[in-house]
């Protein structure tokens, strides 16, 4: 008799535990009526494959069966493993990894940006870059969308879709920071079909625009001091900044990349300042009629001659020498003849000229980062650090002047050497940081995959460890790209059809 509360207690358990396997689902999701597994990560905060397969099954069960205490628990999972991550990077170096991401329309599709979400946090990311504006397109719905640019995500029935919004969203549920990452003077070939902004394209004085040159097609350039450029761009960096992203980024801040011998810009014809507004800014500089004069005559010809200076003697007898900003004479006209004035002035305009060039890109940073400064939101420069690099008497043909950047920026200097090994990519970090002034925040992006070399590239481990001994001035990394580490995923979701 003593025994049978006992045994009629055993026979309770067992049906109860039989009732729980057979309807809660758990043969098919394991991980369901379990309690989470105690989450474990790596030195790189990697969550282990058991934490990632009971995660994926919640999320499964959730979207594709829509079980209510899948959902529950898939809630309080990722809810737990941002807490784990957020310790984790807050011990270990760097303190923000970050990795770059381009979304599809397909992404709206149920549970899509969770699994995408899920893998960065899966692979100890606690920020994203979500690529807001490119080729042409930007990530605003269509009846949401004030920009002369179309949406991402077109079509019947999608016209509210606001891929942005949910991103930044479901990233934060996961303890993300969700930056949205934007092209900056590449406005994209949509732009460029546009009637009414021929004028606002980059001309080199060759007459071409970037359309004509070996580059993407895709890649259309702008002259950044034409005011419709301006007006526009800012328009749309005012909408983005509404859906209220953790910080922004700006990429493609420079001039059009060429190959070969036209890789280095030697001779003014190079240089893209012969569209209007460039022009009449370039000829604004002038500081006495002299100056002007030889400026127009250096742009339509390239050089001046001795017989130039002459004739601008002439037309100006009271004026010295020819002046423009910046432009220190070191002899007077009255020490020298036109002959030996002319390899100095003809220098002096191509440097002025370069300058020219380079501060309309620094002046369309100013502008585009204005509004998160206004807000108080991190806003960041992406560039090639040898995107400013000078060969003799020439330039880099991107012209990029990223020195010249405001140091209360994000600088995220895109770090891709590729020479099979670590050195090259430690040495362009480490102009970087030489150049920089100190305070500047430096977020190098680093191009590879996780466990194994690409392209010649060496394993994400390696470049890790390679930069580590710069922790005291680096805190954070980016890695390139979500593409590069789940091609295959990327591929799906690139040329499915969302209905």
């Amino acid at each position: 008799m003593s025994n049978r509360p006992l045994n009629i207690a055993k026979s309770m358990f067992f049906w109860r535990q039989l009732f729980a396997v057979l309807f809660s689902g758990s043969l098919l999701f394991p991980y369901i009526g379990n309690q989470p597994a105690q989450a474990k990560l790596s030195q790189y905060c990697q969550f282990s494959k058991k934490n990632v397969q009971q995660k994926e099954s919640l999320r499964q069960a959730t979207f594709l069966k829509g079980s209510r205490k899948a959902k529950k628990r898939y809630q309080t999972l990722i809810s737990q493993h941002a807490q784990t991550l957020k310790k984790c990077r807050g011990r270990n170096w760097p303190q923000t990894q970050a990795l770059w991401l381009r979304l599809y329309p397909c992404d709206l599709k149920p549970g899509t940006l969770a699994q995408i979400m899920d893998r960065v946090v899966n692979q100890g990311y606690n920020q994203v870059y979500v690529e807001t504006f490119y080729d042409g397109q930007v990530l605003l719905p269509q009846n949401n969308n004030p920009t002369v640019w179309p949406s991402v995500v077109r079509g019947r029935g999608l016209e509210n879709a606001d891929l942005l919004a949910q991103a930044i969203q479901k990233g934060r549920e996961r303890g993300l920071k969700v930056y949205s990452w934007m092209y900056t003077t590449n406005f994209g070939y949509s732009y460029a079909r546009r009637k009414d902004r021929e004028r606002a394209i980059a001309r080199n004085g060759k007459g071409q625009t970037s359309l004509y040159l070996n580059t993407k097609g895709s890649e259309v350039f702008i002259d950044p001091y034409n005011m419709d450029a301006k007006r526009d761009y800012y328009r749309m960096v005012l909408e983005v900044m509404r859906r209220r992203p953790d910080g922004i980024l700006f990429d493609y801040i420079r001039y059009p990349r060429q190959t070969g011998s036209k890789s280095i810009a030697t001779k003014v014809t190079d240089l893209w300042i012969y569209s209007d507004a460039t022009q009449k800014a370039l000829f604004g500089r002038a500081q006495n009629s002299k100056g002007l004069d030889l400026i127009r005559r250096f742009l339509r010809k390239g050089y001046v001659t001795a017989a130039d200076i002459s004739d601008v003697d002439r037309k100006y007898p009271r004026e010295g020498e020819p002046m423009w900003q910046g432009r220190i004479p070191k002899n007077t006209k009255s020490a020298l003849i036109p002959s030996q004035r002319q390899p100095l002035l003809q220098w002096d305009l191509w440097q002025l000229s370069v300058a020219h060039t380079m501060q309309g890109i620094v002046d369309f940073v100013n502008l585009a980062t204005y509004p998160a400064k206004q807000q108080g939101i991190p806003a960041g420069v992406v560039f090639f650090p040898g995107g400013n690099r000078r060969v003799g008497r020439g330039f880099d043909s991107r012209l990029q002047p990223w020195d010249r950047f405001s140091s209360s920026l994000q600088w995220h200097p895109m770090s891709y050497a590729n020479c099979g090994n670590t050195s090259c990519i430690v040495k362009q970090v480490q102009r970087v940081l030489t150049t920089s002034k100190p305070g500047t925040k430096i977020f190098p992006a680093l191009a590879g995959t996780w466990g194994r070399s690409v392209s010649n590239r060496p394993p994400l481990e390696q470049q890790m460890r390679s930069l580590r001994q710069y922790s005291s001035r680096i805190r954070g990394v980016s890695h390139f790209a979500y593409s590069w580490q789940y091609p295959q995923h990327d591929r799906a979701r690139k040329f499915c059809r969302l209905r």
